[in-house]
Formats: C-alpha cells, sequence, structure tokens
C-alpha cells in the first residue's frame, strides 16, 4: 500500500482520497480552509454526497484517513500525490489553472523523495507536460518527479459508487515507473485499467463528457421539434433506446444539462479547439442548444400569462440534478433572476440545496419580487398560481396530480423534467405544459 497526499477536498480530491483510503492506502487530505478540514475531522462531509460520510468516518476512525492545511507534511515524504483542485471557467471559454499552478510550486518545493504527481483535475490538453517541467522548475530537493494523468469520471450524487465501481481507470503516463506505480495504486480497486499517453488521457475526459453533453442537447433539439410536429419525445426516446448503437443513457429531454462538469468542458474544448485554429461544430451547437433549453418553461409561461408580477410561483427544486446540493449551471440559476424582475412572489423548495441558493438569493425581497425558501413541496403549492419543477427530486416526483389542482390557486404546472404523464395530468384538471411533448 502507498502514502498518498491528496490536494483539494472538493468533489475530486475528497471522493478520490476518501476511496484510496477505503481500499487501504495510507491517505491525507491537504485543504487550505481550516474550518473545513475541522468539519472533515469531525466526520462531517463538506459535500452532499450519498455514503461519503460513512466512509470519512470508517477510514479516519482506522487511522487510514487524515485531514490537514500543512501542505509540508503531506507532501514531502508521500508516494503519490493526487491533485484534484478546481479548473473553473473563466469569461473566455478556458479554464483556470491557477490553483493546479499553486499546487505544483508547493510540491517542488517540499518534496523530499521520489514522487509521482497524478493530476485528477480536469485540464485542457497539454497541460500536464507543463505541470511537469513547472515543477521540476522550482524543484528544491535533488529527487526523481514524474507527472501522469488520471481523470475522473464521477457523477455528482453517484461519485462514491462511481469511484469504486468505475467502468474503467484512464491513466496517462510517458514512463514505464510512472504507469506501473499508477497501476499498483489502482490494484485493489480490481477495476479495468485503460493505460494510455498523458495527452490522451486529457482528452479521454473532455472527449467523454462533452459526447454526453451532445446527447443531451440533440434528445432537446428533438423534443422542440416533436412539439412542433405532433410527436412525443418520450415514445421517440423509448424507440431510439432499443438501437444497441445509440443506448438507453442520457435520452431523456429536459430544460438543459448542468453541474459543474458539462457546461464548463463543452466550452473548455471548444476554447481549446479554436486556439488550435479549429472550429468544434457539434460542441459548438450543444452549448447553444444548451443555453436557450435552460428558459424554455419561462417563454413558455410568458407567453401563457400576461405577467407574473404579484403572482405566487412555486419552484420544485433548486440544485442541477436530484442527489446532490450543487448549484452549478442548475436551471434554477438561470430562470429565478427572470421571474423575480418581472416581481414574482416566489416559494421555493428543495430538500438538500436551499441553504447554498440563499447564499446567492437570500430571503426575502430581491429585485421586483420576492423569494421565501420553505420546507415541503406542499408548502411551495398552496395557493401557488404558477409552478415551475426544475429538479426531479423524489419528493416532487411522488406529488400526484390531483395535488396540484387540489393546492394550487390555479393548477398550472411547468415540468422540466417529463415526470408526468400528459393524459393524468388533464385528467385530474391540471393545465400541465412539459417538453418535447402536447
Amino acid at each position: 500500500m502507498y502514502k498518498i497526499a491528496v490536494a483539494g477536498t472538493g468533489y475530486v480530491g475528497l471522493v478520490a482520497g476518501v476511496c484510496f483510503a477505503a481500499v487501504g492506502h495510507q491517505v491525507t487530505c491537504v485543504d487550505i480552509d481550516e474550518n473545513k478540514i475541522a468539519t472533515m475531522k469531525q466526520g462531517i462531509s463538506p459535500i452532499y454526497e450519498a455514503g461519503l460520510e460513512e466512509l470519512m468516518q470508517q477510514n479516519y476512525a482506522a487511522g487510514r484517513l487524515a485531514y490537514t492545511t500543512d501542505y509540508v507534511s503531506a507532501y514531502k515524504d508521500a508516494d503519490a500525490i493526487f491533485i484534484g483542485v478546481g479548473t473553473p471557467e473563466q469569461s473566455d471559454g478556458s479554464a483556470n489553472l491557477s490553483h493546479i499552478a499553486t499546487v505544483a510550486r508547493q510540491i517542488a518545493e517540499t518534496i523530499e523523495r521520489d514522487c509521482l504527481v497524478v493530476v485528477k483535475s480536469t485540464v485542457p490538453v497539454g497541460t500536464n507536460d507543463k505541470v511537469e517541467q513547472f515543477i521540476k522548475d522550482f524543484l528544491i530537493n535533488d529527487v526523481k518527479v514524474e507527472v501522469a494523468s488520471n481523470p475522473e469520471f464521477l457523477a455528482q450524487g453517484t461519485a462514491v459508487h462511481d469511484t469504486l465501481q468505475a467502468a474503467r481507470i484512464i491513466i496517462g503516463t510517458e514512463s514505464k515507473w510512472a504507469e506501473e506505480m499508477l497501476m499498483k495504486i489502482y490494484e485493489p480497486f480490481n477495476l479495468p485499467i485503460v493505460s494510455v499517453s498523458r495527452r490522451s488521457a486529457e482528452m479521454i475526459k473532455y472527449a467523454a463528457n462533452d459526447f454526453l453533453a451532445l446527447k443531451i442537447s440533440y434528445m432537446n433539439d428533438i423534443a422542440n421539434l416533436c412539439e412542433l410536429v405532433g410527436a412525443d419525445i418520450q415514445d421517440v426516446a423509448k424507440g431510439m433506446s432499443f438501437d444497441e448503437r445509440i443506448g438507453n443513457k442520457f435520452l431523456n429531454a429536459g430544460i438543459g444539462y448542468g453541474g459543474s462538469c458539462f457546461p464548463k468542458d463543452t466550452k473548455a474544448l471548444e476554447y481549446l479547439a479554436k486556439q488550435n485554429g479549429y472550429e468544434l461544430r457539434t460542441v459548438k451547437a450543444a452549448i447553444d442548444v444548451n443555453t436557450d433549453q435552460q428558459t424554455v418553461l419561462y417563454k413558455k409561461a410568458n407567453q401563457r400569462l400576461i405577467t407574473f408580477n404579484g403572482l405566487k410561483v412555486a419552484i420544485l427544486g433548486l440544485t442541477f440534478k436530484p442527489g446532490t446540493d450543487d448549484l452549478r449551471e442548475a436551471p434554477a440559476l438561470a430562470n429565478v433572476p427572470l421571474l423575480l424582475a418581472q416581481g414574482a412572489e416566489l416559494y421555493a423548495y428543495d430538500p438538500v440545496g436551499a441553504e447554498n441558493f440563499k447564499s446567492k438569493y437570500p430571503e426575502g425581497e430581491n429585485d421586483r419580487g420576492s423569494i421565501k425558501y420553505v420546507e415541503n413541496v406542499a408548502e411551495a403549492l398552496e395557493d401557488a398560481n404558477v409552478c415551475f419543477i426544475f429538479t426531479e427530486w423524489g419528493e416532487v416526483k411522488a406529488v400526484k396530480p390531483e395535488e396540484y389542482r387540489n393546492l394550487m390557486r390555479t393548477p398550472l404546472v411547468y415540468d422540466g423534467r417529463n415526470i408526468y404523464r400528459v393524459n393524468e395530468m388533464k385528467a385530474a384538471g391540471v393545465e400541465y405544459y412539459s417538453i418535447g411533448r402536447k
């Protein structure tokens, strides 16, 4: 087993570190936030992720998992250092690599033995070459250091499962020494390993994520056409799903993709292509479709109503998908400011994302309208004039069609996740609008 340090305790770093400890490695997770470190030492996860807290507590108690802000002690004698810090999107679509550079310099000035540095963060193709040279430029001690690429493919809400039971592990190395060490680190996982060059590993991450984003945007594009010609997107998706070349994943039409990966990675790959004199027309189309799709329900409601001013509007779901408290690129963030600007009185429900949303839109008056965060779906729907469904939480899916009619002042529902059957909502007396269905 190896002594591993992990830089960064967000989704990528923390989940990776905890899972490495779970298979027997000695792991130290490093973060600059002292409050966050103190919280994790108490066994409390800073992110909402199924199964993560239990693993944190088990492995911390077993002595295989530690947390610290002291990167010197964590890095100096580590066999391998995994970098899992953020690479946020910049205004031009490129990735901000400043956090990667900070950690790389800390590593260079700290390590006292031969070390493999593994970048798990999503970075543009060619970044790991630069990281390796950057570390060598600032290296203080006479030690061997190499950089490998090991992109993550976890989905928020199922991150622990996606790490411990991944479909494959991608490793990108430039030497046998680096390849063999990474192979041994991942040996206890007993999972398929695909070993390629560093640049190929970096591209695999973008190519895989952008392909899924393309699939989602394609289905949303087809859904919009279905509405115009009288077809049903769910029937279309079912028929497509039996084709083995297409599969049955990512065929659900809705109000667009969000989260920390697809929006950022599509824009980053488009930017990379432009920097190399090439236009990724398919990826550009996916970005454009997704941007328009996020507010398609708001536009439908605007055609139906004179104004939202003074209306009670129920918002069901704030996070970009169920199973996470992450708001990044969530459809609610695109629609809430539009509704507030019209003077709507919003009553928002989300089982785990409300606190994060409050930091962006505090309870009370906002712009011309107002927002109140409620404890359950019924409170949001009570006497509401309009309802928007943005996230398909189980608590939302459990609401029966007749409850909208009974609770709302006017049962007018805009469903961005196609939760209900059109005929059932109609039979219950609900005026119902969804995606890709009449």
